[in-house]
């Protein structure tokens, strides 16, 4: 019953903005850590960074520390993912996942959302 939802993928051109939503049903949102990963074309998994309600704290992988944010709307239940300056090299699929505040493992996925960059 828990579903985690993407949306706002698409096809944007070099140097614009875009942000991405993860709707989340079945598990209580404010007490989960939420996290956002994405995974290009023909290659593996990569963590992009996170939101921990048990220090509040938000974590940004160094690739993309500085040009995206997390935010959530817990009224709405929606995880966040603003990007910027996208390039080319964004291209992939984005995922949300949750896990809980005693480990450090996502138990729950989304689907993806495709995130296309043109030159």
């Amino acid at each position: 019953q828990v579903q985690l939802v993407e949306s706002g993928g698409g096809l944007v051109q070099a140097g614009t903005s875009l942000t991405l939503s993860c709707a989340v049903s079945g598990i209580t949102f404010s007490s989960h850590r939420m996290g956002w990963f994405r995974q290009p074309p023909g290659k593996a998994r990569e963590f992009l960074g996170q939101f921990n309600p048990s220090d509040d704290t938000t974590y940004y992988s160094p690739s993309v520390k500085g040009r995206f944010t997390i935010s959530r709307d817990t009224a709405k239940n929606t995880l966040y993912l603003q990007m910027n300056k996208l390039e080319p090299e964004d291209t992939a699929v984005y995922y949300c996942a949750a896990g809980n505040v005693y480990d450090t493992s996502y138990y729950y996925w989304g689907q993806g959302t495709q995130v296309t960059v043109s030159s």
